[in-house]
């Protein structure tokens, strides 16, 4: 058998959460009987204070139930429980007006007065919060609040004719019912958060997984696109040059022996994902596309004799720059810089509108290409500067990849 123990860890963060909620609304069933019911049993000789107790049970039992039932509600797998909600009010006001009637009319005992009182005010308040778990609508929980903090006030007027007594009754009632509605609202909206927060992690999860294969499905094209256009080519010009009797055509066909060869060798690397990616590559295929979304896009620098780990790393902030770029903001203008200063690849996009800023402050895109820096020893900055532009730098050091400034 599990212990408590291995049965918790074993649950979700989500279903932990989802735990935590009903174990704590049921306890405050709980809590009613032992704070109201309970202090009835001094009075055994009252037949009244035994049926009120009976009652303070069957509430708390009919508390349980419809815990249950909002919370599955809660979580879309039964329907609104308006019943169980419409029952357990009614059982509350029966044993708000029942509570109150017993202690000024009932036995000339002040300890059992108290009691009634405290039943009144317990069943009242929990009642409320437990019923406020299976609405939705603000307006209705302040409606339901206040609803019972002036009806109680009203009974109160009623029973008593003291229109002070009344009014502070109400205002418990209210302040009362208003924090255990605000606790069923506040606990409710962690679960749906939580709930919500764990759906998106999935989502991203297979955002990610498509986004992979995308990528896949694209480095497969530019391998084997290019490749076979050109095996195709050279192999139609053997074939020409065979049919002449010329001997040019036994070197082409080694050619194309040679780049199936190679074909096959990139396809492994596409496959295994040990490609690297190419700065000289990403920066033109960036300029292309922002170019063809109608943004004035402009490369200057050079890549030639960069470290492959250099070039690698500073193709990924490309290629997430340019994203954000696109998925961000209005911008119109973008420039991309690559130099060598003091020893340090410096890569600069910087580009107008307000693009990359949501995702400037630390976001899982920018917070990615930190650790590939971290790599190779590199370091990125990102943020506004000036009026409406945005720019990021990322700096790579030539000796920490292992290579002499004199490469460059």
């Amino acid at each position: 058998m599990r212990g408590p123990g291995r049965w918790w860890r074993g649950k979700s963060t989500p279903a932990k959460v989802e735990t935590y909620t009903r174990g704590s609304f049921h306890f405050f069933a709980v809590i009613e009987v032992v704070s109201a019911g309970v202090p009835l049993l001094r009075h055994p000789g009252g037949a009244s204070g035994g049926w009120l107790l009976l009652m303070v049970c069957a509430h708390s039992a009919l508390c349980l139930v419809t815990v249950s039932h909002a919370v599955d509600w809660v979580r879309g797998r039964r329907e609104q429980p308006l019943r169980l909600m419409w029952a357990l009010g009614a059982a509350t006001a029966a044993i708000a007006v029942t509570s109150l009637a017993l202690a000024e009319y009932g036995p000339d005992d002040d300890d059992l007065a108290t009691s009634m009182g405290g039943v009144f005010g317990v069943t009242t308040i929990f009642g409320v919060g437990i019923i406020v778990l299976g609405i939705r609508e603000r307006r209705q929980v302040y409606a339901l609040v206040a609803g019972f903090a002036a009806g109680s006030g009203l009974l109160v007027l009623a029973i008593t004719g003291i229109p002070l007594e009344a009014l502070v009754l109400a205002v418990i009632v209210l302040l009362g019912s208003g924090f255990a509605s605000f606790t069923a609202v506040f606990s409710l909206w962690l679960l749906r958060a939580v709930f919500e927060l764990d759906e998106a992690r999935e989502t991203r999860a297979r955002l990610a997984v498509a986004e992979e294969r995308l990528r896949f499905g694209r480095d497969l094209h530019d391998v084997m696109g290019r490749n076979l256009a050109v095996i195709a080519l050279k192999s139609e010009l053997a074939v020409q040059l065979a049919r002449r009797g010329r001997p040019e055509a036994v070197e082409q066909m080694i050619e194309v022996q040679r780049i199936a060869q190679e074909s096959q060798r990139e396809v492994r690397a596409v496959v295994r994902g040990y490609r690297e990616a190419d700065l000289e590559g990403e920066l033109t295929g960036a300029q292309g596309v922002l170019t063809a979304a109608g943004i004035a896009c402009e490369v200057t620098g050079e890549t030639a004799g960069l470290p492959a780990d250099v070039q690698s790393a500073l193709a990924w902030v490309v290629r997430e720059a340019t994203t954000n770029v696109l998925r961000h903001g209005n911008a119109e203008r973008c420039t991309v810089h690559v130099g060598v200063r003091e020893g340090r690849v410096v890569l600069k996009v910087e580009n107008d509108g307000a693009a990359g800023a949501a995702d400037g402050g630390g976001g899982s895109g920018l917070a990615g290409l930190r650790e590939r820096l971290a790599a190779v020893d590199g370091t990125l900055e990102a943020g506004q500067v000036g009026e409406g532009a945005f720019r990021l730098v990322a700096e790579v050091p030539l000796v920490a990849a292992g290579v002499p400034e004199a490469v460059v």
